[in-house]
């Protein structure tokens, strides 16, 4: 394969030191699936003058996914590109093919890449599944082709002598920062682009007309990780959505990591709220650097990208076991993960997990996650009259549905804006500083308006009970009558703190709304999803290891132990299903990250961090499996 000699990171001269001459005659050289980008996007960093051909390449290949670069005279380059939509779109349609090329300098049909710098012209014949070899010219002077069967193929490249060797870097033990710096940095062009591949496509867990588009972006991924060399499925359990497990098994006596990511997004709310197209992923400038805009462009298919880049800028030199899993329902609650984790235990099973769904402190400021609240929703439902009736006839006597809400919902919170519910968890939180003007730019909270509750900012943000109401059912203004409402309907959302749990207090919020109900309404309490709150033990060698890579990722800057006062409640199932593992939270996102908000941006320096900080940590936990 291409990718077992093509090193991003090497020199012009190791480049062109695997120099298979093609001629007319050649038998089909068999190239990887994953290189292509990143060697466009070095060839792009290394040799500036030479854009008019990296340009071409973006115009006419951009989605391709291999390539290979000839010149043994160094007298011209011959580049080995894919063809233009119809053989990608097969290959996507069915990922784990092989693109077979020939290179042919005559006049065979096939995507065509000007060479501006050197004498020939490069012709690539690309046909999915099968191989060209060319015939020699007949009695008219006619050249044609055979297709022979891809498996004769590559027997045929496996019988020819072997390619020059190719200096590569110095193994993993001997790896120095600058080397893996190096590394991501060859990388990066290739995984941005699979990550704007993935955010093109509409994977919303939440609607069912985009089901087809869930099942498409499990595909992508799977595609994406099989070209790594990772072993890869597919799979589902109790008719959930497609989750993608792929693995590398470990070297003797080194640790097994569990790369966590999800493929599933949001809904993207109303088109007129976004800047650019939500999946369209755009750069553009934000105040705080370049981004990339897009639904899932941080949540959580950059989680994806990190663990992909980390895989390719290792390579070979991965001392430790992976196993990716990317999930396809995390954005509706995980509802078959217990069972997906269940069915696949073995397959899953791992020493170290890092889970990329989580949040940085700051810009510049990396943090590991170390609690998460947990959540309880329900709608609560008030009842005042079987129909409505006339405002004017019954007003004054009978109580309607919205103001009787009204009064039960302001029942929720005390003057001080904490949370009222009794028999909720509070607990102490870390010793950080939150600045208020940073919160208050951070969150967007008007202008004027008062922040609520009591205690430090972190403690109201992580380590105690929040309840708000996230929807509301009753009449319209525009075009309402002047009528008694009879019902109305909330979703009350309520996070509780690490140490409480779920049952609980779902129980005291139960207990809550039933003693205040006001005037004696009909009051039904309908449950709709809970989840566990974290607290993460961080201490212990893979902590540190972590930490350290973290450190050495932003220039020195050691990273804060944080809560997040969302919840990511399947944390609490892997941790019942690996009690033994180390598990670490991490991500990708920063405070104005806006995930689930219109704008959703990646912050494009804090992703490159993020992934030089994975690959430091995957080469030290080996590092430290060899002693």
């Amino acid at each position: 394969m291409l990718g077992d000699w093509f090193d991003p990171t090497a020199g012009s001269d190791d480049l062109l030191a695997e120099s298979h001459r093609q001629d007319a005659s050649a038998d089909a050289l068999l190239v990887g699936r994953r290189t292509f980008t990143d060697f466009r996007g070095f060839w792009r960093d290394r040799e500036p003058d030479r854009t008019g051909v990296t340009d071409h390449l973006d115009d006419v290949a951009k989605h391709v996914v291999s390539a290979t670069l000839t010149d043994p005279d160094r007298t011209g380059t011959t580049v080995l590109a894919g063809d233009l939509v119809t053989e990608v779109r097969a290959l996507k349609a069915a990922p784990g093919r092989d693109i077979v090329c020939t290179n042919d300098t005559s006049d065979a049909p096939g995507a065509v890449v000007r060479d501006q710098f050197g004498p020939r012209v490069g012709r690539a014949t690309y046909l999915l599944g099968r191989s060209v070899r060319q015939r020699p010219p007949d009695a008219t002077g006619t050249r044609t082709n055979r297709t022979v069967p891809a498996r004769r193929a590559r027997r045929a490249a496996a019988a020819r002598p072997p390619a020059p060797p190719v200096s590569r870097v110095a193994p993993m033990s001997d790896l120095s920062l600058d080397q893996l710096r190096q590394r991501v940095a060859g990388v990066l062009p290739g995984v941005r682009a699979d990550l704007e591949d993935l955010v093109r496509i509409p994977s919303v867990s939440a609607d069912p007309a985009r089901a087809d588009d869930v099942r498409r972006s499990a595909a992508a991924v799977a595609a994406l990780l099989e070209a790594a060399g990772l072993d890869t499925r597919v799979v589902s359990a109790d008719g959930g959505a497609p989750a993608v497990i792929a693995s590398r098994p470990a070297p003797d006596g080194a640790p097994t990591v569990l790369l966590y990511a999800h493929h599933d997004v949001q809904p993207e709310g109303d088109h007129g709220d976004w800047a650019t197209p939500p999946f369209e992923p755009t750069e553009a400038d934000s105040p705080a650097g370049p981004r990339l805009f897009g639904r899932g462009a941080a949540d959580d298919k950059a989680g994806i990208a990190a663990h992909l880049g980390a895989i390719r800028a290792l390579g070979d030199d991965l001392g430790v076991g992976v196993t990716v899993f990317v999930e396809g329902e995390e954005e509706v609650g995980s509802e078959t993960l217990p069972a997906l984790l269940a069915a696949y235990h073995d397959d899953l099973a791992a020493d170290v997990i890092v889970i990329a769904d989580s949040t940085n402190w700051d810009i510049g400021v990396p943090a590991l996650t170390t609690s998460l609240r947990g959540l309880v929703r329900v709608d609560v439902e008030v009842r005042t009259l079987t129909h409505a009736v006339h405002s004017g006839m019954w007003g004054g006597l009978v109580p309607d549905a919205l103001i009787t809400l009204a009064r039960l919902v302001a029942t929720l919170h005390d003057d001080a804006g904490d949370v009222a519910v009794a028999g909720l968890h509070a607990g102490p939180a870390a010793d950080v500083d939150y600045p208020e003007d940073r919160l208050r730019a951070e969150s967007g909270v008007a202008p004027g308006v008062e922040l609520i509750g009591t205690g430090s900012a972190v403690a109201r943000l992580w380590t105690k009970p929040a309840l708000s109401i996230t929807g509301l059912d009753a009449p319209k203004v525009d075009g309402a009558s002047n009528t008694l409402v009879p019902a109305a309907r909330a979703k009350i959302s309520m996070r509780i703190a690490p140490g409480d749990t779920a049952e609980s207090a779902l129980a005291a919020l139960r207990a809550h709304l039933e003693a205040h109900v006001p005037w004696g309404a009909q009051l039904t309490v309908t449950l709709v999803d809970t989840g566990e709150p974290t607290q993460i033990d961080a201490t212990g060698p893979v902590y540190d290891a972590a930490r350290s890579a973290f450190a050495d990722a932003w220039d020195g800057t050691p990273p804060v132990d944080m809560g997040v006062g969302g919840s990511i409640p399947f944390i609490a199932e892997f941790l019942e299903a690996f009690p033994r593992a180390a598990v670490l939270v991490t991500g990708v996102e920063d405070p104005d990250t806006r995930a689930h908000g219109a704008n959703e941006g990646l912050h494009l320096a804090e992703f490159e961090r993020v992934l030089l900080a994975e690959t430091l940590l995957l080469a030290r936990l080996a590092a430290e499996a060899r002693g």
